[in-house]
């Protein structure tokens, strides 16, 4: 049975490395700079679903020529399920500065 991409609960460094086309030593450098926190299981990182948005929205920032400071303000307003506004208005003006 396929499972859905929204319904996987953890994913591997080289899934992700491969799902956005950026190197696992990228993925571990946005750990490294606290933009993600995958949990351990010994060796192993494992990603949530929260990670991989964390992940998409930081790798969309650098796309965008915003610095890893500015993603961090914005990815850290991040919050499933809750008020995408503040995060929306913060990005515009983020924007706006560029």
């Amino acid at each position: 049975m396929w499972i859905e991409e929204t319904e996987r609960t953890e994913f591997s460094i080289g899934e992700l490395a491969h799902e956005f086309d950026v190197t696992p030593r990228a993925i571990r450098f946005y750990e490294a700079e606290g933009l993600i926190s995958p949990r351990r299981d010994g060796q192993r990182r494992i990603y949530t679903p929260r990670d991989r948005t964390r992940l998409k929205l930081t790798l969309r920032g650098k796309r965008l020529g915003l610095a890893l400071s500015e993603i961090r303000e914005l990815i850290d307003m991040y919050e499933p399920g809750r008020d995408a506004r503040p995060q929306l208005e913060r990005f515009l003006a983020v924007l706006e500065s560029h």
